[in-house]
């Protein structure tokens, strides 16, 4: 199926939406037309002077509404706008990626609707203008009638009514192409309405489509709902297990940083343990000199005993010279003085021995 059954067609507008139609049992939920994001377009048919939204979607036309005066497109949200089709006996919703969208849609939907206004207000005229031109020669045509019947025969007609006839004439040509006009008017009306009641067929065939896929959609949603639900259940399990996750990780931080230190000190405690090896090898030998130092200690101990001992007998004896000393002194003066009594003994001795010399 072609976008546009008449080639005469061209498209004024083209967009991108989401296409719904409202569920024809509730009249309230929205059905989606399309799988995914579609084009959807104004066209416009230069011979009969209208306006159609067309949308296809693959080989299936989702939306085909000629737009009328009375139509009207209402936003009810930033994204989404809906317009009723009376023809259609349905509703037609679109959704936009942007508020931008829909306001463009929206505003050439009003300049649509104005140019339709305005072709059905020229169509208006000329069908009065038609109206009165065939009432004017339908009120002429009797007149020249009796005109000339009244003249009697086909002389007199010819001698008395030339420029009625002639005026008459004139106006059967203008019926005539007139006539025509409309022949050929009905046989194009006759070829459209042929073309309208296939794409009605098309559009029937689609509708029992859509109502076909509508419990299949419906049976889909409830699934997608249902493994929806499920899969939030399972995105909140995962973010508990996350944060689980997450806090083993902090604990995990933490022990590594702690197992770090603990390598650190356990480091410095082999280094201390090396050099208490180092020093524990030394220990023989020192304990080999304490001992050797310990009998030195015992011998100089004893050493140190017998020296107090001597040192005590020393002191006894000091003490004991001392003594005599002093009794020695004390002899020692009694016998100077002893002395010195029997040196001056002597010397008055010797004394008297010099004069006794010197006497002889």
């Amino acid at each position: 199926t072609s976008i546009s059954p008449y080639s005469r067609e061209q498209p004024i507008f083209t967009t991108r939406a989401h296409v719904f139609q409202i569920d024809p049992s509730t009249k309230k939920n929205w059905v989606p037309a399309s799988k995914q994001a579609v084009t959807v377009s104004y066209f416009y048919d230069s011979t009969r002077n209208s306006y159609r939204i067309i949308s296809v979607d693959g080989a299936k036309v989702i939306i085909n509404s000629t737009i009328t005066p009375n139509m009207t497109f209402t936003k009810t949200s930033q994204k989404f706008g809906q317009w009723a089709d009376s023809r259609a006996n349905t509703v037609f919703g679109l959704g936009f990626p942007s508020e931008q969208q829909l306001t463009k849609f929206a505003e050439k939907f009003q300049e649509v609707k104005e140019a339709a206004k305005l072709a059905r207000d020229r169509s208006q005229e000329k069908i009065e203008t038609s109206s009165n031109h065939s009432q004017e020669s339908g009120r002429e045509t009797p007149s020249s009638t009796r005109a000339s019947s009244v003249n009697g025969t086909d002389d007199e007609k010819a001698s008395h009514g030339g420029p009625a006839e002639a005026h008459l004439k004139s106006e059967n040509d203008k019926l005539k192409i007139a006539l025509a006009q409309s022949s050929t008017n009905v046989k194009k009306w006759e070829t459209e309405l042929q073309s309208l009641r296939e794409s009605n067929a098309r559009l029937s065939t689609a509708l029992q489509e859509s109502a076909a896929s509508i419990e299949h959609w419906k049976k889909q949603f409830s699934a997608c709902k249902e493994e929806n639900d499920q899969l939030r259940g399972k995105i909140e399990e995962l973010e508990e297990q996350c944060n689980e996750i997450n806090k083993e990780k902090e604990r995990n931080a933490q022990l590594s940083r702690r197992l770090q230190e603990l390598e650190t000190e356990l480091q410095d405690k082999e280094l201390e343990l090396e050099e208490l090896r180092k020093q524990g090898e030394i220990i023989p030998e020192l304990m080999s000199e304490c001992e050797s130092v310990s009998e030195q200690l015992q011998a100089a101990e004893k050493k140190n005993k017998d020296l107090e001992e001597k040192v005590r007998t020393l002191r006894t004896e000091v003490e004991e010279n001392k003594h005599r000393q002093t009794n020695l002194k004390t002899e020692l003066k009694n016998f100077l003085d002893v002395l010195d009594g029997k040196i001056d003994e002597l010397h008055d001795f010797r004394q008297g021995l010099s004069k006794l010399g010197v006497d002889n």
